[in-house]
């Protein structure tokens, strides 16, 4: 039944499947995001969570039943949000396809000529693909579930981008060619092709889908920001906690965790700041105002912040070679798959966050990748560069992924879960694991490989960062938040320059829910942590927790509960 699962994910989704379990026979399709599409899906999934529920558990083995488990639990997820139509929503500040596709050959092979066929034949169908994006937005207008005007009109500006006439005349720049630039003299024939298909179809395409969104969907769209204000109401909201927590929690419980870490997390920056050598420390009155001098001095000292974008890139090439040889002191297990530094291509990067991780693929020959974004330097500081690399790269997002990847013995299908809650909860608990590499002790105002107290400030600006969004995202979505409002709480609780506020409160008003699982995620592997410490005592050993919470791949938070306390009931003693 597995097997059929894989099959069916598969045709529905060959761009992102393929790079999950490192197949190439699907390459030279891209999805088909159509409503009609989508409701066959819909029909399957219906169907394989009729038959997961008649099967005898009994009979199964321990991998078996998880197997079943996360079957059911995905099945049920997505019959339970086809209720609001994904599809009719597919367009973000964040998101779509005048975002991802035109950074299409950043994350496919391109080694050798079939690759190279595959990608043009991809350009083929751009025009087809977007259409049907256009009628599934249609859709969405007819039935009144469209985003937020303020998520929409940035996608326009990255729409037109990729409408640009110049690509009539000078297909060559066009991101949609870049594969080309160096491989011309290798496949002329395929690079002619190319040209024509970017110098005519994909850049009218383009048009069409930037006409539409600046004449009809703009239009259509709401002022409102909270989803709970969209034709869905607090379903939709609800559904979004669900699917990116794993947990039963509310609103509310959400919004009252996130205000405790905020100032449990404050406490901890003023101890920071104490071993700083920020001019005049001593001279405040009140914790506040020493907080929003502290930040401001951050914000605007030039000794933070980077002059050129290779500058910048370099730092962190030179941080994720300064972390590597650390990971053994935690790790029994390493990933085989290299990984690597890019920056955001410019289009997309005025929209985007700090930056995100790219998976890759052994099978395919991929690498994984740290995309960093240089766009406006001034709001890009050295000072939580160390956290961002730790989230993205190793022991964060490259090292968790690839391992997954690399598991022997399990089916295909556990490769393709999705558990934000997981992943980003992991990837903020990594930042924390800088503080045990390196010296642990405090150096020079900083600890572990937090070199000094602003880079160890960084770090926990970072995690009130997460904190904050706990509180913001929920503001916005339950409680009748403004995006100004937003703004002004990130602001004035955390170091982050204006620049990148505006874009993250931008992104939790595009992607509801979705900032709430990094938090919950980290606590839980802490809270994990800490009990086993308490249980095993002397025989705790942190390279062997490691390996096991990592050793089945992404799972929701209460299957990954169950599991590590086995370990300690068992094998971990």
């Amino acid at each position: 039944m597995l097997d059929e699962v894989v099959e069916g994910m598969y045709e529905r989704y060959p761009l992102e499947v393929a790079s999950a379990l490192g197949r190439s026979d699907r390459n030279d399709e891209l999805s088909d995001p159509s409503v009609e599409a989508a409701e066959a899906f819909r029909g399957k999934i219906r169907r394989w969570q009729r038959r997961a529920e008649g099967i005898d558990r009994a009979g199964l083995d321990e991998e078996g039943q998880l197997n079943l488990d996360l079957l059911l639990y995905t099945t049920a997820l997505e019959i339970a949000e086809a209720r609001i139509h994904p599809e009719h929503t597919p367009v973000t500040n964040i998101g779509g396809p005048q975002y991802w596709l035109p950074q299409l050959a950043s994350f496919v092979p391109l080694a050798k000529r079939g690759d190279y066929e595959d990608y043009v034949a991809r350009l083929e169908q751009i025009p087809e693909h977007l259409d049907a994006h256009i009628e599934a937005m249609r859709a969405g207008i007819a039935a009144g579930r469209v985003p937020p005007r303020s998520v929409i009109e940035p996608a326009v500006a990255q729409a037109e981008a990729q409408a640009d006439r110049s690509f009539i005349e000078s297909p060559q720049k066009s991101p949609f060619y870049k594969p080309f630039l160096s491989t011309e003299e290798r496949y002329p024939e395929l690079a002619q092709r190319a040209r024509e298909l970017v110098s005519g179809p994909v850049t009218e395409a383009y048009h069409r889908f930037t006409t539409f969104l600046t004449d009809e969907y703009l239009p259509a769209t709401r002022s409102t920001f909270g989803i709970t204000e969209g034709v869905d109401g607090e379903l939709a909201y609800e559904l979004a906690i669900r699917r990116y927590t794993t947990l039963e929690m509310t609103a509310k419980e959400i919004h009252e965790l996130g205000l405790s870490e905020v100032e449990r997390i404050q406490g901890e920056m003023f101890e920071v700041i104490e071993r700083s050598d920020f001019p005049g420390k001593d001279d405040y009155e009140t914790r506040a105002e020493l907080f929003d001098a502290f930040t401001e001095y951050l914000r605007t000292d030039e000794r933070f912040y980077f002059d050129e974008p290779q500058e910048l890139i370099e730092h962190y090439q030179i941080i994720a070679k300064t972390i590597d040889p650390e990971l053994v002191k935690l790790f029994g297990r390493l990933p085989r798959l290299p990984y690597g530094v890019r920056e955001i291509p410019m289009f997309a990067a005025r929209f985007s966050p700090t930056a995100y991780y790219y998976n890759g693929s052994i099978e395919q020959g991929v690498p994984g990748y740290f995309m960093a974004n240089t766009y406006d330097l001034p709001a890009r500081p050295k000072f939580d560069a160390m956290a961002l690399t730790l989230h993205e790269a190793v022991p964060g997002h490259h090292l968790e992924v690839s391992l997954s990847q690399e598991i022997e013995g399990r089916h295909p299908f556990r490769r393709l879960m999705s558990i934000t809650a997981y992943t980003e909860g992991w990837a903020l608990y990594a930042e924390r694991l800088g503080l045990e590499m390196g010296d642990h002790t405090i150096h020079d105002g900083g600890r572990g490989l937090y070199a000094d107290p602003y880079d160890d400030f960084g770090r926990l600006n970072y995690e009130i960062w997460r904190a904050i969004r706990l509180v913001v995202d929920t503001g916005v979505h339950a409680f009748g938040w403004t995006r100004q409002e937003a703004i002004d709480y990130m602001m004035s609780n955390s170091a982050n320059t204006e620049t990148d506020v505006i874009n993250e409160v931008d992104r939790y008003i595009g992607w509801p829910g979705q900032a709430l699982g990094y938090k919950i995620g980290e606590l839980k592997i802490r809270e994990l942590r800490g009990e086993a410490e308490r249980a095993l005592g002397e025989d705790f050993d942190i390279r062997a927790f490691h390996d096991k919470l990592l050793a089945d791949g992404a799972l929701p938070l209460p299957v990954l509960e169950a599991k590590m306390d086995r370990w300690v009931e068992g094998e971990g003693r």
